[in-house]
């Protein structure tokens, strides 16, 4: 059974800086993408950033410049450094991450997500 247990979520101000953390746990073989997508009432989920195992990393345009994704494929891990936030950052932010497991395929895996919240 793998899982993704994101934290670092919270209240902070405009301005202000989070950093989220993800760990995915279980039998995992292998990671391929590890991601990080959110979603604001009302509106659909949304990709943030995304890192393949290589190190290449991709950004929406609404953060770039702002966010950070990082890994360390150790402690199969992902990271979002989230700087200059803005309201319109707040959402629940999700990790997910495509992994090699005991079912023998690559698979999509979901955390349950933790809430952002920017607001003065």
């Amino acid at each position: 059974q793998v899982q993704l247990v994101e934290s670092g979520g919270g209240l902070v101000q405009p301005g202000g800086s989070l950093r989220l953390s993800c760990v995915a746990s279980g039998v995992i073989f292998s990671i391929d993408t590890m991601d990080w997508y959110r979603q604001a009432p009302g509106k659909q989920r949304e990709l943030v950033a995304s890192s393949a195992t290589g190190g290449s990393t991709n950004y929406a345009d609404f953060v770039k410049g702002r966010f950070t994704i990082s890994r360390d494929n150790a402690k199969n891990t992902v990271y979002l450094q989230m700087n200059s936030l803005k309201p319109e950052d707040t959402a629940v932010y999700y990790c997910n991450a495509n992994i090699l497991s005991a079912r023998l395929q690559f698979l999509d895996y979901w955390g349950q997500g933790t809430q952002v919240t920017v607001s003065s």
